[in-house]
This record gives C-alpha cells, structure tokens and sequence, in this order.
C-alpha cells in the first residue's frame, strides 16, 4: 500500500492500469463500476460558509430599523455600489439574447485590444426605485464614488427630497466606499456634507453579506439582464442598454458617463481626520456613523 486514498485520472488511464495487472476492462467499463460504487462526476459546491461577525444579525436589525424610520420621514435612502468593471470592445458578454444569426466577437479578450475600461458606480433610490450609474473610465477610487453620490444629490436627491437636510447611504464594508476608507468618509464629509449643508448617515453591510445590498439584486441584476448576450462594444451602447432597463415594479435607470480621469493612491492625514464631524453609533461603531455638516 502506497498509502494514495485518491487519484485524479480519467476513466482510460484507470482501464489502462488495470490492464497492466491483467485486469482486461474498457474505460466504459471501469465508468459503469464506478456508477455502481457511488461515484460519479461532480463539480466542487460552494457549501461551506466563512465564520460571519458576532454582530451580523445586529447590524441587519439597524438597517432595517433606519430603512424604516428615513422612509416613515420622508428622507431619501440610497443604496451604493461599484459593478463589475466590463471591457469595452467587441467582446464575448454572458448571456443569450433572440437574433436570427449569432453576433461574431473576439475569441480572446485582450486589455490591449479594448476601447477602454467600464467602471459603473451606481446609487439607487431605495424608496422612489430609481437608479443612476456613473460610468467611469479609469479607477474606482473613493473620489469617484463621493463625486458620483454628489452628482446623484445634485441632480436627482434635492429635486425629489427638496426639505430633506438628511441622507442615509446603504454600503458594502470594502471597495471605494469601504468602511476603513479614509479618503471615502473624508470626501462625503468635505463634498456632500459641507457643500450641501446635509447630514449623511452610514450603515455598512457586514463583511461577506454584500448580496444583501439592494442595489446587487433590485439595480444591478436588471441591467445585466438588460444587456445579455450584447457585446458592449462602446460607450453609446454601454450608456443605451442601461437607460432602457425598466422593470413591472416601476424601476427607472439613468446613467451618465464620466470622463474625468481619477488618480490612485491618495491618502488623508491624521490632521484632516479630526476635523471630521464624526460620530459614531450602533452595535458596531465601525460600521455605522453619521456625518454632520461644517459651517
């Protein structure tokens, strides 16, 4: 006994090794014994859940809790997110969509052949079921993301919720938003509170429960099933397919393309941090805290 509790060799190589004991059996053969064994081809499940935070069920229960009492008031909840960045170009994009000829793409998908680099923020209304993505064209850095819920205040925020002087923003806890970021509550501070004279409170998605967010299944899934099985070989047609997503429910999409170019690697110093009108709240202060305006 070599002590190997198991091998990975096809059903042929498994005949072909029997064969060499004098054990004369085809590859169909060996797969019928194995059927009979209980054995079969299986792909790997993800079954196998990480440890989730002590505190997960609290945090739930305050989402849902400021969900409850920002709508009650009449205060805009917005859930944010970045989405799959996409390659712009005459690519292979999941999915089936009815034509009378399949559409010819690229059989590789090379960075270098691409037109450019999709980066969509999105920020959907939780209540009013309306969603506006900004398309970015270099990083998602925190500036990206504070500018786009800025625009999104601008634009959208003061003309539906004109005597509203607060804001709650549902977030995942990493990425350009994420809850260790610096420069992410530095910029909401600085560009939102300040400029707008508006409070913004924070409530973070507990580590691995960022499924959960609305904007993933009530925002983000309509548009991918929007532009299913389209190449998105440019911009107009990015922009186009994410417009005209529209649900039963009511769901209304906008989307505008930012072409300001974003650097990385931008850190706040200590200095700026205390400046900060900070307070922090709930079970896990880390992830929830509210953000009040600077005269």
């Amino acid at each position: 006994m070599t002590g190997m509790k198991w091998t990975h060799r096809t059903t042929e190589k498994l005949a072909a090794e029997l064969r060499s004991l004098h054990i004369n059996v085809s590859a169909r053969t060996v797969a019928k014994l194995l059927t009979e064994m209980g054995f079969s081809l299986r792909a790997n499940q993800k079954k196998l859940s990480s440890r989730s935070p002590e505190q997960r069920d609290e945090q739930f229960t305050k989402i849902a809790e400021l969900r409850e009492c920002f709508a009650a008031a009449g205060r805009p909840v917005i859930s944010v997110d970045t989405k799959k960045k996409e390659l712009v170009g005459n690519f292979k994009n999941p999915g089936i969509a009815w034509s009378r000829e399949p559409i010819a793409v690229r059989d590789h998908d090379f960075r270098s052949e691409a037109e450019g680099m999709a980066i969509p923020y999105g920020v959907y209304d939780v209540n009013a079921n309306r969603g506006t993505l900004f398309i970015g064209m270099t990083y998602d850095t925190p500036q990206f993301a504070v500018e786009s819920i800025e625009k999104w205040w601008r634009t959208e925020g003061k003309k539906h919720y004109p005597d509203s002087r607060q804001l709650a923003i549902l977030a995942d806890c990493g990425g350009s938003n994420g809850v260790r970021c610096r420069a992410w509550k530095y910029g909401l501070q600085r560009d939102v509170c300040d400029r707008h004279q508006i409070a913004i409170t924070v409530a973070h998605y507990p580590p691995g429960t960022s499924k959960w967010n609305p904007i993933e299944h009530r925002l983000f899934s309509e548009v991918s099933k929007n532009w299913a099985g389209r190449p998105l070989d440019s911009y107009d047609t990015i922009l186009n397919c994410i417009r005209t997503t529209q649900t039963s429910t009511g769901l209304r999409v906008r989307a505008s393309l930012v072409r300001k170019r974003y650097a990385k690697g931008i850190t706040i110093a200590d200095s700026e941090m205390k400046k900060l009108s900070l307070e922090r709240h709930g079970p896990v202060p880390m992830w929830n805290y509210t953000l009040q305006p600077r005269s």
